[in-house]
């Protein structure tokens, strides 16, 4: 009477004959976001490193919604949200959106005023 885990990936794109080929599959897929942030990350594209959205570089940007993305397919296929039912997947899923929101918020709202206490000459930067 044991349950059955979903043995596709992708919404059903790719599917697995056994959990060990799924595991792998995952492995895949994971190695190879993590060999893109890598390469970018010793390669730098100019394109990447001179334009910014929102205050911040392109090529940084690329790198957070790569790792939400690993993060988002660890819990979703290791933790086994798949297989959860949907209350506790939102449950899970929002309050780590609405966490990781809340403090880039402040995080901003303070460096912003760091930085503007130290420009404007009040304390000089001695770090």
């Amino acid at each position: 009477m044991g349950h059955e885990h979903k043995l596709s990936i992708f919404r059903g794109l790719v599917t697995f004959k056994s959990n060990t080929q799924k595991i792998w599959g995952v492995l895949l897929f994971l190695s190879i976001i993590t060999a893109i942030e890598v390469a970018l990350g010793i390669i730098k594209p100019e394109v990447l490193t001179q334009n910014s959205f929102l205050a911040m570089k392109l090529l940084n940007w690329i790198f957070i919604i790569l790792t939400i993305v690993k993060a988002y397919y660890i819990a979703w296929d290791f933790m086994h949200l798949r297989d959860e039912k949907a209350g506790l997947r939102r449950a899970v899923v929002w309050t780590g959106v609405f966490l990781i929101v809340y403090l880039s918020s402040i995080l901003l709202v303070e460096g912003n005023y760091i930085y503007d206490i130290y420009k404007s000459g009040f304390v000089k930067w001695e770090f």
